[in-house]
């Protein structure tokens, strides 16, 4: 901006001048450039200004002294040393023409160019800051999320856990087999609850081994059936999605009822969206005692900080008796 103002106030005083016009312009850019360089070097020096002065006030004041020795510098230029200010009147005139033009412009490009840095500065800081609360915002999801995930852990195990107790405790004989199965399936799911995303197939994989250890417990009161779209398999999913409504069938469906029940669950393709659905002919809502755990609040805040407002949680009853729990959510590929 300054070398094309300065352009401007050489062309200008070029029309009123005798000298070339190439001459006159080349002073007026000369002068602009010193300007322009002692505005750069007070604005690094001193790198502590006097407090009762700022730093704007003294890029002006160095502005408007450099000027006439800009002007005097471009004369000495462009005269090869020689610009005889005493004995020619009308280098002489030139000479004041430019200084009073310099420091009648300078100041006001300089207020301009500084108003500019500092829109130009809040915009940045404006910009660091959006991102820094961005980071903090994302890192608070991030500890959100963990948390829900550490309450999750110690909910499906403690469940997993009092069951193979309740084996022991009345003699079955299949206790042991179903520990083994437990040993094994914990050996799988433990290190996979503290990630962020797995895929829909390793999900499936941790769901069916639950329903086998769950059958092993009450092999004539519980049966399941999956129909799962291959093309599934490969999509993400967060940890546990699944298998917290396949729990809540089984402990608060199909568990409470005297003749037990059966599991039916879909995973579907739909459109760019994953659909889950887990159907239990168990005791329904209304006859469930309580709520249906802990499980269900957790996986809607887990949906939702992943998901945000894309993802949906529907639970109705079944008639004449049972519930219907389904997830849906964005078809998103994981990553190889």
């Amino acid at each position: 901006m300054a070398l094309l103002c300065s352009t401007l106030i050489g062309l200008l005083l070029s029309l009123a001048n005798t000298t070339s016009a190439v001459v006159v312009l080349a002073r007026a850019i000369l002068v602009g450039l010193c300007a322009l360089l002692a505005f750069g070097m007070m604005e690094r020096w001193p790198a502590r200004q006097p407090r009762w002065v700022a730093r704007w006030v003294l890029q002006l004041i160095a502005i408007v002294a450099v000027v006439p020795l800009g002007a005097a510098l471009a004369y000495w230029l462009t005269t090869e040393g020689h610009p005889n200010f005493a004995h020619d009147k009308l280098r002489l005139a030139g000479y004041g023409a430019l200084t009073f033009a310099g420091i009648l412009f300078a100041p006001w490009i300089a207020v301009a160019a500084l108003v500019h840095q500092r829109d130009a500065f809040a915009r940045d800081q404006e910009t660091a800051f959006a991102l820094e609360r961005s980071e903090l915002e994302r890192q608070a999801l991030d500890a959100r999320y963990r948390l829900l995930q550490a309450q999750v852990e110690p909910h499906f195990l403690f469940n997993t856990l009092a069951n193979i107790q309740e084996l022991v405790e009345t003699g079955a004989p299949q206790a042991a087999k179903v520990l083994r199965s437990l040993i094994a399936y914990l050996r799988a799911a433990v290190p996979r609850l503290h990630d962020p995303a797995t895929t829909l197939g390793q999900e499936l994989d941790l769901v069916r081994a639950y329903l086998e250890v769950m059958h092993m417990r009450m092999p004539d009161r519980m049966a399941f059936d999956m129909q799962v779209d291959a093309s599934t398999k490969e999509l993400q999913c967060p940890p546990m999605t699944l298998l917290t409504l396949v729990e809540n069938a089984v402990r608060h469906g199909i568990d409470p009822s005297e003749v037990g029940g059966r599991i039916e669950i879909e995973v579907r393709l739909v459109a760019d969206r994953c659909v889950m659905r887990v159907t239990d002919s168990g005791v329904g809502l209304r006859s469930a005692s309580g709520s249906l755990g802990t499980g269900f609040a957790s996986l809607r805040e887990r949906l939702q900080l992943t998901f945000g407002g894309d993802a949906r949680l529907d639970i109705e009853s079944i008639l004449p008796h049972g519930v219907r729990a389904a997830v849906s959510f964005p078809a998103r590929r994981a990553a190889p």
